[in-house]
């Protein structure tokens, strides 16, 4: 099976799957902006179709100019164009649009992360307390709630400190962030067929492009934990604690590749480095929220995604665990349990065949993660992004980067 899979990922040098990949991707783009109810989806799916036909074209001229070699950095390059095209132009064009007053050109996340920033600037913490929250009119109250890590509130900072312009858009930022994270760590793989799929994993798949356009706020995590991935297999382990870190000071999902890295640093003797950063700055995120108002920090940070909340999460996509937590009688607890158990066995796998590689750290996040979004009562299909690319990943990690670390960095590291 993995022999027929590598067979077909090489056909044509690659192109097969390159011109399946952009065209099924402009099919999904036009039936969402037909199909969609929600509005932001819609008007992303009216330009990046045409992002994505225009890559299948530039893809099938490719094809037929180079047959026996299409080169992987023609390749990449039409990865990288086709990114800005299906997210970076759709997010600028929405941006513009809802700074000249349209409501309807972002999703709530978008909102509720320049919420967080403005309150972080005016009270010293990033949430709302229980009480504020139910002061607030019914069918607004979702907005209330800020169900990330403090340092998410940083990408709603330029809103808060200079206005509404399309520039201080939190999408715009998340954006910047990712561009930044992801260039970073494809500059430590080296020119290959699997680094080409793994920049596409990050960058041109639907359900990543329009996330990053219309919400975005899972992308610059994803980010982060892919450039911690591409540090930890090049040696760099203090700034792959940082990259991880980072991530995990504005999101939980980030937290099982911080144990995972763990592991890996810690079997390779560069936990000292590794840790102090990873561990650090999401606790360091913490504390101002903490000192100033906790049972806010722990109103939206557990009780809300816990189901505790004075309202429902709405992220209620029709995977196993919700279906279960729905339709079986204890079912809530039935799916918790459930989920519990595949931590246990990811975490037992985990330290009995602790990873050697960074490429096995991916596929360890990306098979756990994917695990626990299938299992989680309460989950989106968008999450499906972080495995998608994390398993993509993870065979550039594998075979591409081993060598790459410099030789003073390396014996630094194992001091």
């Amino acid at each position: 099976m993995t022999e027929l899979l590598r067979r077909v990922d090489r056909a044509a040098g690659g192109l097969a799957v390159d011109l399946g990949l952009y065209v099924v991707a402009a099919v999904f783009a036009g039936v969402t902006a037909v199909t969609s109810t929600l509005l932001p989806h819609r008007a992303w799916g009216a330009v990046a179709a045409w992002g994505y036909a225009a890559a299948a074209l530039a893809v099938l001229v490719l094809w037929v100019l180079r047959r026996r070699d299409p080169g992987t950095p023609a390749r990449a390059l039409i990865a990288w164009i086709t990114w800005a095209a299906v997210a970076g132009l759709p997010l600028i064009i929405q941006a513009v649009q809802r700074a000249s007053g349209r409501t309807d050109r972002a999703q709530e996340e978008v909102v509720v992360v320049e919420h967080m920033g403005e309150s972080l600037l005016h009270t010293g913490t990033p949430y709302l307390s229980r009480s504020e929250i139910a002061a607030i009119p019914l069918d607004e109250r979702l907005l209330g709630y800020r169900p990330y890590q403090p340092g998410m509130s940083i990408f709603g900072l330029p809103r808060a400190i200079a206005g509404d312009y399309w520039w201080t858009d939190a999408r715009i930022w998340f954006a910047i962030t990712t561009v930044l994270a992801l260039a970073a760590a494809v500059t430590l793989l080296r020119p290959s067929p699997s680094r080409v799929r793994a920049i596409q994993a990050a960058t041109v798949l639907p359900v990543t492009a329009l996330t990053l356009a219309t919400g975005g706020d899972d992308i610059p995590v994803l980010a982060l934990c892919l450039l911690a991935l591409a540090l930890a297999a090049t040696g760099r382990y203090g700034w792959s604690g940082a990259a991880v870190g980072a991530a995990a000071a504005c999101k939980l999902f980030a937290l099982p590749v911080v144990a995972v890295l763990a592991v890996l640093a810690i079997r390779n003797g560069r936990w000292r480095r590794f840790l102090p950063p990873a561990i650090g700055l999401p606790l360091l995120a913490l504390l101002p929220p903490l000192l100033v108002n906790p049972d806010a920090l722990i109103e939206n940070v557990l009780r809300f995604p816990l189901g505790h909340g004075l309202v429902t999460s709405p992220a209620q996509s029709p995977f196993p665990g919700y279906l279960i937590s729905q339709s079986l009688p204890g079912g809530r607890v039935i799916a918790a349990g459930l989920l519990a158990a595949a931590a246990a066995v990811i975490g037992l796998l985990l330290l009995r065949r602790s990873p050697r590689t960074a490429g096995t750290a991916a596929l360890f996040c990306g098979w756990g993660l994917l695990a626990a979004i299938l299992l989680m009562p309460t989950t989106r299909f968008g999450y499906l992004l972080y495995p998608a690319a994390l398993l993509l990943w993870a065979p550039a990690l594998r075979k591409d980067t081993a060598t790459t670390a410099p030789r003073h960095d390396t014996a630094l590291y194992r001091q």
